[in-house]
């Protein structure tokens, strides 16, 4: 369980920058689609390379939309 946190850790951190870039963006644009599913092939690979199952990925997706949502928030409150 250790691991599985460790990764969705690391997911949510992967997506705080594309979260922060895809709400100045219009929605469904071109753009805003690339910041959402730009960091996804890095997380199925960390996934991969842990060998963790298909049991870990709501996990490994709740901590990356929280990413992408805090992203987005740190930018709306002007935080940087």
């Amino acid at each position: 369980m250790l691991l599985i946190a460790a990764i969705a850790t690391v997911a949510l951190i992967l997506n705080l920058p594309f979260g922060y870039l895809r709400s100045g963006t219009k929605k469904f644009s071109p753009a805003w689609f690339l910041y959402i599913h730009a960091p996804i092939p890095f997380i199925i690979a960390l996934r991969m390379l842990a060998g963790l199952g298909y049991g870990a990925v709501p996990f490994i997706v709740a901590g990356a939309l929280i990413g992408q949502f805090t992203g987005g928030l740190l930018k709306r409150k002007k935080v940087f």
